[in-house]
């Protein structure tokens, strides 16, 4: 789109607001409301914000930044009315000399996607997007008891549930997003919805609107929607499983080989090779909270130790059914609770990094690793992801392959910030603490 089009439809549409948006580093939505009638100062000179305030972004003496649209991302929300209809633009971050910002999550994705652009592919990314649907209680603050009983794949009744789900479905449509599924999941109260597979930037720019949208749905609908990993100790926890596929420019999968009896190319076999060798290193972002490793457990499908299968779900990384243009890997550790152009960038440089240097992945692992003890596990060469967040952030810290997928900025501010997260948790005394150890020592 161009500007004359979007602020003809802005003025056809009797659009009143439009929200300038981006995400700071752990995923966090900033938004600048606009009236309609500045939109195109807006588009023309960017809206100036204190970049000191951002989760990650700047310090106080480098606080002056811009934020100027992707007039391409323009949409309005369907579920606004005519009083308050309010559109949306996804904005990329400039610095005071009118440089893009290193800082800039959406920057640093579309650095790796030009890369692997130069190199000939367009990176491909298809997101299984999980989330609960918790009540409110009287005073309206959100509870952890789930608003439907349902399991996997249930047909229930129309409940306020699953009329939000439909609801979104529908929203996401009206916006253009292409829906492929939904339905029930296993836990009570957590839903799935899933997205046609397109490129990672505007997967990562539908992600953020998705987020936005459900909670949005849930609250008008009585309900609290959550995307926090593991709210509920002792059932299946969210999850983000990414697929991903590199495609040419003469728009064929290059993940496949119909010469190969398993359908998979050299290429797919070594940028799993770099999943695999990175995965350690990834986790951090990947996995990015400390609720994240309470996810990542033995006994919920959930995985736990660095290996890949073409069916083997107590995998990391798979290679589901589907070949010729859906020839791809699920990689199961994201959630998504984390910040997508971040999760999506790791994901594609280790990928390449696995070309560049031919790396071969382990030998697949056709056995249930749950149930193997850890001698078993060491005799086939499985190694363990990163226990806890603290665990993750000391391997990526000496990672310098993260260091160059995020860039010294990012990498250095998200360690801080996460640093801090850890050790405030670690300063906690929890009710099982107090009920394990309080009467017997």
């Amino acid at each position: 789109m161009d500007k004359k089009k979007i602020l003809e439809t802005v003025k056809r549409e009797n659009v009143k607001f439009v929200e300038m948006q981006f995400m700071d580093i752990f995923g966090g939505v900033k938004t600048v409301s606009i009236p309609a009638s500045h939109l195109e100062r807006a588009i023309d000179e960017g809206v100036l914000f204190d970049g000191s305030s951002i989760v990650g972004y700047a310090t106080v003496e480098e606080s002056d930044l811009r934020a100027h649209p992707d007039l391409n991302t323009f949409l309005i929300f369907p579920w606004t009315d005519d009083k308050i209809k309010t559109g949306r633009l996804i904005c990329d971050i400039y610095e005071s000399d009118g440089k893009r910002f290193h800082g800039d999550p959406r920057y640093i994705l579309e650095r790796w996607m030009n890369k692997a652009e130069d190199m000939g592919y367009t990176y491909n990314i298809g997101p299984e997007f999980e989330f609960f649907l918790f009540k409110l209680d009287e005073n309206g603050i959100p509870t952890v008891i789930p608003d439907d009983s349902g399991g996997y794949f249930d047909l229930m009744p129309l409940d306020r549930a699953e009329k939000v789900r439909k609801e979104c479905n529908l929203y996401f449509e009206d916006m253009g997003f292409k829906v492929e599924t939904s339905h029930h999941e296993v836990a009570s109260g957590q839903h799935e919805i899933d997205l046609r597979y397109c490129d990672a930037m505007t997967m990562a720019d539908q992600i953020l609107t998705l987020k936005h949208c459900i909670k949005t749905v849930a609250m008008l609908n009585g309900l609290h929607a959550t995307f926090m990993p593991k709210p509920i100790a002792g059932v299946n926890g969210t999850g983000m499983h990414v697929h991903q596929s590199l495609f040419g420019h003469d728009g064929n999968n290059r993940f496949y080989d119909e010469d190969n009896d398993e359908g998979i190319s050299d290429m797919m076999r070594y940028y799993l090779g770099g999943l695999m060798n990175y995965a350690g290193d990834m986790c951090g972002v990947l996995a990015s909270t400390v609720n994240s490793y309470k996810r990542l457990i033995p006994g919920y499908e959930a995985p736990v130790y660095i290996s890949w299968s073409h069916l083997n779900r107590s995998v990391l990384a798979r290679i589901p059914d589907g070949r010729g243009k859906g020839t791809r890997i699920e990689i199961r550790n994201p959630d998504p609770a984390g910040n997508p152009y971040l999760q999506f960038a790791v994901l594609l440089g280790a990928g390449l990094k696995g070309i560049e240097n031919n790396i071969e992945p382990p030998e697949q692992t056709t056995c249930d690793l749950f149930s193997l003890t850890r001698e078993e596990r060491t005799k086939l060469g499985v190694n363990s992801l990163p226990a806890n967040l603290g665990h993750a952030l000391s391997v990526m810290e000496d990672s310098s392959f993260m260091k160059e997928i995020l860039g010294e900025h990012t990498f250095k501010h998200y360690l801080h910030k996460k640093r801090d997260e850890w050790n405030e948790y670690r300063q906690q005394v929890t009710d099982w603490e107090i009920r394990k150890y309080l009467h017997r020592l």
